[in-house]
């Protein structure tokens, strides 16, 4: 896309002057908690060195501590030029740090943020000056279960599924320069049946002159321009796409099959003269629900999801370059799936462009809290709604994901509380994106939910085809379990005829140390594992009412053995082979979106 700029952190709202700050910075433990009463903002005592955005737990920052240590500091200087200073503001954006984040420039206090996986900005325009300043950063992390920390552990050695934590800075750290008004956010959404795109934008304002310009091109080709006039700081321009110089059936749509993008230029205008401007893009895609079928641009879809964590060996939950991003995306094709189920992480933005570019499917999924709470609901609250915010632009992303596996949530098969914060998640979530269908609590005991999903790591494939042909409605009825002793449904929610689809099946250990684990046994050869591959898969594909499964996993990760790789991303069997069985169509399933 003519947005595209490698490694740019921000690849739907893409300016021209920005600095990214990751590399070596000081670095300092401060288990004691006294570095604010010392004014380590002001005088850093640290006399470490750590490459950012890597926490200090993985071999990539150059420390490679994993024991835990709750406060940490960051310092650096950041160079700020006369035309930075001339340009008007100044903002300091990071992409992800976990979990509590202070913020220092020249030893003035410019924000604070709790979360660990949004992005989040502050204006430091007024506290820096041209030359040398000083950037100094504390970030506070705990092994609190009741903050949001999806796969990371929160006892001192690893266990089951819950790997090493992630402590302070994780993702990229940069410098933008802005005019004194510009352009906020950026909403896009495709209006498929009328072959419009829909752009909201929120700007920063001063005077009542401003002039917004938004124009369309697909392959170098204009589509359409408008400009209005902005009376309020947020306006909404309306841009047909259709073109028969683009298409002879008007529009280009997107699809894994044929992934287009247009390419979108907005403008801010005074008086003639060009004060903003943002490249973005989007697709023209729909995603909806019809009875028990997931239709995208009006097509049943059926779904061949591969879960991924994005964990790396010397990284961990950062990748090591943005060609890691697009080495794993490439590999989830080459193993002939469409899409991936982003599992306990909110990923890079830079990995949703490549899925955008690329053809491949996202179910964007909220790390989990392990208890419930007022906190707890707060924290969650706050932060999915900044990254369903953040990340609404993906056309790649067909699936919102707040909960998973009753995790945050132990008691919501009975309790009413619990029960009511899913709801409201969901309405929220709805509220913010009418468009995407919301899995309440992948997994089982869901409350309201537009896709009902089960986990099952069955082994036997005769088994899987007989639990969901001989026993569906037993079910979906509640009165059996469907696996691990898991009910499809809290008490007082039923089936509503939703489409249903196995979201986590497979993880097939093989090929492993003795201390590594999988579900089920572990099997001994590459015809053993293919075996039970296609046994499983096949029994899901033969039936009727399932309209898509999710394959654990991509890769193993740290003491879970179970991927079609290993942590470095080698193939443990032939991908040829599983990609003929997952492209495979039997039975119902015979459609273009297959």
């Amino acid at each position: 896309m003519k947005t595209y700029i490698k490694d740019y952190p921000r690849p739907q709202m893409v300016r021209g002057e920005w600095e990214n700050l990751n590399g070596i910075w000081g670095f300092a433990f401060d288990d004691q908690n006294i570095g604010e009463e010392a004014s380590w903002y002001k005088d850093f005592r640290g006399d470490m060195k750590i490459t950012v955005p890597y926490t200090y737990e993985t071999k990539m920052s150059g420390i490679e501590k994993e024991e835990r240590h709750d406060f940490v500091w960051y310092s650096r200087n950041i160079n700020i030029t006369e035309a930075m200073k001339e340009q008007g503001r100044i903002m300091l954006h990071f992409e992800g740090s976990d979990y509590i984040t202070k913020v220092w420039v020249n030893g003035q206090f410019v924000g604070k943020h709790r979360g660990g996986y949004a992005r989040f900005s502050f204006e430091i325009t007024d506290v820096a000056h041209v030359g040398e300043n000083s950037l100094v950063v504390k970030v506070e992390d705990s092994y609190d279960a009741h903050q949001p920390r999806g796969k990371q552990r929160w006892k001192d050695n690893n266990y089951g599924c819950w790997y090493v934590q992630t402590t302070g800075i994780w993702k990229t750290v940069w410098l933008e320069s802005l005019p004194q008004e510009y352009l906020k956010t950026l909403k896009i959404t495709p209006n498929f049946k009328e072959k419009e795109v829909e752009v909201e934008l929120d700007v920063e304002m001063n005077s009542e002159d401003l002039v917004i310009e938004a124009s369309v091109e697909f392959d170098g080709v204009e589509v359409n321009k408008s400009q209005v006039r902005i009376v309020e700081n947020h306006s909404k321009i309306h841009l047909n796409v259709f073109s028969l110089a683009v298409s002879e059936w008007g529009m280009e749509t997107w699809s894994p099959n044929a992934p287009n993008l247009y390419d979108l230029n907005v403008r801010i205008i005074k008086g003639g003269k060009i004060l903003d401007e943002v490249n973005s893009y989007f697709g023209m895609r729909e995603i909806r629900i019809e009875q028990s079928n997931i239709l995208l641009n009006g097509v049943p879809l059926y779904q061949r999801l591969l879960l991924d964590q994005g964990y790396w060996k010397d990284s961990h939950l950062t990748p090591p370059n943005e060609e890691a991003l697009i080495a794993d995306i490439d590999k989830t094709l080459e193993l002939g799936y469409n899409g991936v189920r982003k599992h306990q992480k909110v990923e890079d933005e830079r990995f949703l462009y490549w899925c955008d570019v690329k053809g491949v499917l996202v179910w964007s999924e909220f790390p989990a809290a392990y208890q419930f709470s007022d906190y707890a609901v707060e924290s969650l609250t706050k932060e999915w709604m900044e990254i369903v915010s953040q990340n609404y632009n993906h056309p790649s992303i067909i699936t919102w994901t707040p909960f998973n596996e009753s995790w945050g949530i132990p008691e919501v098969k009975t309790n009413q509380a619990q029960q009511y914060f899913t709801e409201s998640i969901y309405y929220l979530t709805k509220t913010m994106d009418p468009y995407r269908p919301v899995i309440v609590n992948d997994g089982w005991e869901h409350t309201i939910s537009d896709i009902i999903t089960l986990h099952d790591y069955e082994e036997f494939g005769d088994v899987f085809f007989n639990r969901y042909n001989g026993y569906k409605d037993e079910i979906l009825k509640n009165s059996i379990y469907h696996s691990r002793h898991k009910s499809a449904f809290a008490n007082g929610y039923s089936y509503k005829g939703q489409p249903i689809i196995i979201s986590e099946y497979g993880g097939i250990a093989f090929d492993n140390d003795k201390e590594g684990w999988g579900y089920g046994d572990k099997v001994d050869s590459e015809e053993a594992f293919i075996k039970r591959f296609e046994d499983i898969t096949d029994a899901i594909k033969e039936s009727p009412y399932i309209c898509g499964f999710c394959y654990t996993q991509l890769s193993d990760v740290q003491q879970e053995v179970n991927g079609l790789m290993d942590i470095q991303r080698n193939f443990k069997v032939d991908p040829k082979r599983i990609c003929e069985i997952n492209k495979r169509q039997i039975g119902f399933w015979r459609n273009d979106n297959f």
